[in-house]
């Protein structure tokens, strides 16, 4: 199960189960545990930046964070995978200077934070290279132009 929240700071102006899709392929694509569980919270600039600070020691905001758990939920026994944190402001600004729609910026938000999420990473450069290769695969299948994204 996917739950998506919104944070009462921002307008999600797309359709929520266009990113539910985009986590769910990406979880179905890299054969994730049936039932596996994590949450997609949609957030502003300052709750990245708190987050960031907290968790990363970075006085900044990002686009998106991604909170991987591995530990089973207690209400439902299942894998929680955990969490994924996305800047609406950030990835309106990422859309509008890159030159594509933000449903198309929010989708590749949502895929690369799960993937982090079941363990990929692009510290060094071949975990780089697998996970761009995971990350254009559901991107594709999700129709997004990767071209216009990247």
């Amino acid at each position: 199960m996917i739950n998506l929240q919104v944070k009462r700071t921002v307008k999600l102006p797309v359709d929520k189960s266009i990113l539910l899709h985009a986590a769910q392929l990406t979880l179905d694509l890299e054969n994730t545990s049936p039932g596996s569980e994590m949450s997609v919270v949609i957030g502003d600039d300052s709750l990245l930046k708190r987050l960031n600070y907290k968790f990363r020691q970075l006085n900044t905001t990002t686009d998106v964070l991604s909170f991987p758990s591995s530990e089973p939920d207690p209400d439902t026994n299942l894998i929680y995978l955990g969490d994924v944190v996305i800047s609406l402001p950030r990835a309106q600004e990422q859309a509008n200077s890159d030159g594509h729609p933000l449903v198309d910026e929010l989708q590749l938000l949502v895929v690369h934070g799960t993937l982090h999420l079941i363990g990929y990473d692009h510290l060094e450069r071949t975990d780089k290279k697998k996970m761009q290769a995971a990350q254009d695969i559901v991107l594709t299948q999700l129709g997004v132009s990767l071209e216009s994204i990247l």
